[in-house]
């Protein structure tokens, strides 16, 4: 029978419950724990850590000591391969958060570009169209030659007829 898709479904009872982590929560989390231990006070604090436990076990006194340096200190040598068994799969969550952002930062700068030389290609367009525009408006020198030419054109006829009709009137009274 076909379940409704306005219906949820029922909750499914499990022996172990379960815990829903919010990725991001836990991202961030691990982000900051392995931001914290690849910093100088992390490497501080281990060293220091790492040589009270050494004293302590190698010259404390003999009932209260919990780590032999005759086995070589294996409880020391756990607590440090627990705490790099930690601390590589949270480097390596957070390096893919990282690489993530750099994936969507790369795309937008992607879009941006794709943005930018649309807009420019346009503006060079414009420009071409606005000159080509230009080319066929007359300008004030182009018009300013053509009144001249006229003005010259103009005179010339008038210095014709002036000729011709001072022919013509000396041939007339003649």
């Amino acid at each position: 029978m076909a379940e409704r898709l306005d219906t949820p479904l029922a909750q499914r009872r499990t022996l172990v419950p379960r815990f829903r982590i919010e990725q991001d929560a836990a991202g961030k989390a691990s982000e900051g724990i392995a931001r914290f231990l690849g910093t100088p006070r992390f490497l501080v604090y281990l060293t220091v850590f790492c040589m009270i436990w050494l004293a302590w076990n190698a010259w404390g006194p003999s009932d209260l000591r919990f780590d032999s340096a005759a086995n070589g200190f294996t409880a020391l040598t756990l607590m440090l391969s627990l705490q790099a068994s930690y601390a590589a799969p949270l480097i390596l969550l957070a390096q893919n958060r990282q690489d993530d952002r750099d994936r969507v930062t790369a795309e937008q700068d992607r879009q941006r570009g794709e943005r930018n030389l649309a807009d420019t290609e346009y503006l060079a367009r414009e420009m071409a169209a606005l000159r080509i525009a230009l080319s066929e408006v007359a300008t004030r020198d182009f018009v300013r030659s053509e009144i001249r030419n006229l003005l010259e054109e103009l005179e010339q006829k008038d210095r014709d007829q002036g000729s011709t009709s001072s022919w013509s009137t000396t041939r007339d009274s003649s």
